[in-house]
């Protein structure tokens, strides 16, 4: 048997413009809150499904991630414009009996079960389309969308190795394929050189 290559292709990415405007038609505060932590803390679509409320650590400012890909811990940045919708949906929440003590931080129809990924990956598609994003748009797509701006904002691509829980770099270095900001700061060899 040989094994088959599959064509190595670049993942979709949104400017930072188009993620805030999928952010904001979400249709309701639990999705906004949702989506605005996978494109916050570039987490995957499971990973954000399976946040508890314990996991939120305001005063460390960070996200407990158990067992993601790879039955691995991590911690996630934690922003404050990400902790202030989280805020606002707990008090949304909470106040329709959503929210149980020690419960899932975006609870399923029945509130003892969490948001499945399928649900939320059609919160980002009901999104895309009110937002009028023609792109295929994913909620893997704001994991990448957050990498590469991470990328283009000069941070270092071993933190952002971290902040992902990638295992291996050249997982992490597909971004760099996608960070255009970084693609138009390079000068050709055409391109005349600075007077030194």
């Amino acid at each position: 048997m040989q094994p088959v290559k599959l064509p190595r292709t670049v993942p979709v990415v949104l400017s930072t413009q188009e993620a805030t405007q999928l952010i904001a038609a979400a249709r309701n505060v639990k999705h906004q809150a949702a989506l605005s932590v996978a494109y916050g803390a570039g987490l995957r679509a499971n990973e954000v499904c399976r946040l508890k409320i314990g996991d939120v650590d305001s005063q460390r400012m960070a996200l407990r991630v158990e067992q993601g890909k790879g039955a691995k811990d991590r911690y996630a940045m934690l922003s404050p414009v990400v902790l202030q919708r989280l805020r606002a949906w707990w008090r949304v929440g909470h106040a329709q009996g959503r929210m149980l003590p020690g419960g899932w931080l975006f609870p399923g129809m029945d509130p003892m079960d969490p948001l499945t990924p399928r649900q939320l990956n059609r919160a980002v598609h009901d999104a895309a389309s009110a937002a009028g994003i023609a792109k295929r748009v994913t909620t893997h797509t704001l994991r990448h969308s957050f990498a590469t701006h991470l990328l283009e904002r000069k941070v270092d691509i071993r933190v952002i190795q971290v902040l992902l829980g990638h295992k291996k770099l050249e997982t992490t270095s597909i971004y760099v394929h996608v960070a255009t900001d970084l693609l138009r700061e390079v000068l050709g060899p055409l391109e005349p050189l600075p007077p030194s």
